[in-house]
This record gives structure tokens, C-alpha cells and sequence, in this order.
């Protein structure tokens, strides 16, 4: 996966994210809802985050990030 695909992956779920809030302030989906997807986004963007690091971790290092074993989240 390429950072720019990471980046946007972070973004479409911080979209997602901020769509969802909008949801439960005009009462389409319940706090429970809410609040069970929000934790599952806020772990999928961490993950994501800590990917796009360990990449440019390499990178800086000298290594290909591609080259590594993926442990795509």
C-alpha cells in the first residue's frame, strides 16, 4: 500500500467519522451505534497512522518500505 492510498484511507475515515457524528445530532442512528462504530474508526485510523510512521520510518533509514513484510490493518 502507498502512502498516498494510507492518506486516504485516513481521511475517508475521518469522514466517515465526522458523517456519523452529523447522524446522531439529527437523530438517525442511536449513541450506541455511535459511539460502537466511532471506536472501531478511531482504531482503523491509529492503525493507519502507525502504518504510514513505519513506512517513513524505513524510508528515513535507508530501507524500502515496500519491501517489508506487509501487516496492512
Amino acid at each position: 500500500m502507498e502512502d498516498r492510498e494510507i492518506l486516504d484511507r485516513i481521511h475517508g475515515l475521518v469522514a466517515e467519522s465526522h458523517h456519523l457524528r452529523d447522524l446522531r445530532e439529527h437523530g438517525d442512528v442511536t449513541e450506541d451505534t455511535e459511539l460502537a462504530r466511532l471506536e472501531e474508526l478511531e482504531q482503523g485510523i491509529e492503525s493507519m497512522w502507525a502504518l504510514l510512521r513505519r513506512r517513513r520510518a524505513l524510508r528515513a533509514a535507508g530501507l524500502d518500505p515496500d519491501g517489508e513484510p506487509s501487516r496492512d490493518p
